[in-house]
């Protein structure tokens, strides 16, 4: 079932999680014993990042160096067909740019689209470490509209083969991220948010958040959509803050502010428990508020800590 038609036939706010896939040299339990525990709150889909693959120089035994690709963690295609095996329930794959080709892409959505996955959320994705800016594949999408283009055309039945005539039509449902507080590249926040309408007009159906955690800046961000005319469904990313460690590295990392009023409170703590416990209750009323407001889903990135979220959604639910 699409995200979108989730969305569009529920009477209220729904939950949804994200997860990373096993790294290597672990098996699927690793991911159902991180999932388990959260299938108590019904979630309506599963959404799990993609982490492309990093090179590193091995120095050989003649005193040179050889590049080496390195994949710490296995594709999203075969754990999505894992997590609706298992809990029937809808994944939703990240989808990126970089490391693939045009022709790789196609290939993944048609064995996506074999398994019966019909989500996918259209990511440009990250610069690699060894890169200052973010490069594609040669004869890659650039941009995430350009991805979005290549998935919009397999749903209207036209691949790159240009002889394939009458193609099967895919029907994949397709989402995008957006930022309350601005991508880090964009100019300003206008220029960000006409990048993000010309994705919708692209074939967007719905729009995913980084995580923020002030809501006024998600409730700002959702009123400066609608003005521009971005009408789709916009579903708030939410995460904790589990340790001191993160008032730093989230900021820089992801580029989101940190509200004064969470962060005078996380200086009081004396060590990660207290933190945590913190983040917590902060998350706690960040998502009373927002099921409140009446927002579509409330998506809660989990990223090693699936019982803090099941915590805190217990709280709510």
């Amino acid at each position: 079932m699409k995200v979108i038609d989730h969305i569009n036939q529920s009477k209220g706010t729904l939950i949804s999680f994200e997860v990373l896939p096993p790294l290597k040299g672990k098996n699927i339990t690793s991911l159902y014993q991180h999932l388990d525990p959260l299938m108590e709150f019904n979630p309506s889909f599963i959404n799990v990042t993609y982490h492309r693959s990093e090179h590193i120089f091995k120095k050989k035994t003649d005193g040179t160096f050889e590049k080496v690709e390195v994949r710490k963690r296995p594709g999203t295609v075969g754990i999505c067909a894992a997590i609706m095996n298992h809990y029937k329930i809808d994944a939703v794959p990240h989808l990126i740019c970089g490391g693939f080709t045009q022709r790789e892409t196609e290939d993944a959505l048609i064995d996506l689209n074999f398994l019966g996955i019909d989500n996918v959320l259209v990511l440009r994705g990250d610069a690699t470490k060894n890169e200052t800016s973010f490069e594609p594949e040669a004869n890659g999408n650039r941009y995430a509209i350009d991805l979005l283009k290549q998935v919009d055309r397999l749903n209207n039945g036209i691949y790159l083969e240009e002889d394939i005539r009458d193609g099967f039509r895919t029907h994949f449902c397709m989402g995008v991220a957006g930022y309350p507080e601005k991508h880090f590249e964009a100019p300003n926040m206008e220029a960000d948010i006409n990048y993000l309408k010309a994705k919708v007009d692209a074939g967007a159906e719905y729009i995913l958040t980084q995580m923020f955690f002030d809501n006024t800046k998600y409730f700002e961000f959702v009123d400066k959509c609608r003005a521009n005319g971005i009408n789709v469904p916009i579903i708030p990313g939410l995460k904790p803050i589990t340790n001191k460690k993160q008032l730093t590295v989230i900021p820089r990392v992801f580029h989101v502010d940190l509200p004064t009023d969470l962060l005078s409170e996380m200086n009081k703590t004396k060590n990660d428990e207290d933190t945590e416990r913190v983040g917590k209750e902060w998350l706690v009323q960040q998502s009373k508020e927002l099921m409140q407001a009446g927002v579509p889903v409330l998506h809660y990135y989990t990223l090693g800590k699936p019982l803090v979220i099941y915590d805190v959604v217990r709280q709510i639910l």
